[in-house]
């Protein structure tokens, strides 16, 4: 295995947003090879009880664009920047979000992974479980995208919309929606690793505080 490349992958696979391609086609045909790689991931219980909701049309990517831009506009980016303002990085990934927000609807390809069953349970290990069924695969999905040329962003603000996104696609009650991605080739050559806090700093040792 090539650890370099490995480690590169997994330390510059970025949301991409303003970096997305909306003018390029995205191939049908490299969407279900990521796909074939991503439900190699862990679920619970080996139940493998995900389904990929990918969107192309476009009357219905508008749709769902539709929906998105009313729960960011709407509900969600005056509170956050308001929460965040002064913290610079923070205020230029709300940038990218507001620039993804608006241009939603042009992007080629969205991917709703989802899971069968509803989240009725209170309980952590219950909720951990569930959706532990589609985190991994969602992820895995993300990373083999990169590895050919794809962008993608893990975003959550239609589900404000669950129900209403649902009726456009079709979407049983049974099944949970978990994530949105909008996907598109990036442009540019590579990212790099964002700034993030040392590992050591919010990793404890035995005890919760203590650290090496």
């Amino acid at each position: 295995m090539d650890r370099a490349a490995v480690d590169h992958l997994l330390t510059t696979t970025r949301s991409v947003r303003k970096r997305l391609d909306l003018t390029r086609p995205v191939e049908a045909a490299v969407i279900a090879e990521c796909l074939e790689i991503a439900i190699q991931a862990p679920t619970a219980s080996n139940r493998q009880n995900w389904h990929f909701m990918i969107v192309t049309d476009a009357e219905k990517r508008q749709q769902v664009a539709r929906y998105y831009h009313q729960s960011f506009f709407d509900h969600y980016i005056a509170h956050a920047r308001q929460q965040n303002a002064g913290n610079a990085q923070t205020t230029r990934a709300l940038d990218s979000a507001e620039y993804l927000a608006a241009n939603m609807h042009l992007v080629p390809v969205l991917i709703l992974p989802c899971v069968e069953g509803r989240p009725t349970s209170p309980e952590p290990f219950a909720q951990a479980g569930f959706y532990g069924s589609i985190l991994p695969a969602t992820w895995s999905l993300m990373l083999a995208l990169r590895a050919r040329g794809l962008g993608s962003a893990w975003t959550t603000l239609h589900l404000r919309y669950e129900q209403e996104v649902a009726q456009v696609l079709g979407i049983p009650d049974t099944i949970t929606q978990a994530a949105l991605l909008p996907v598109a080739y990036f442009t540019g050559n590579d990212f790099q690793p964002a700034k993030r806090r040392p590992a050591r700093e919010v990793t404890y040792w035995d005890a919760w505080g203590k650290t090496r």
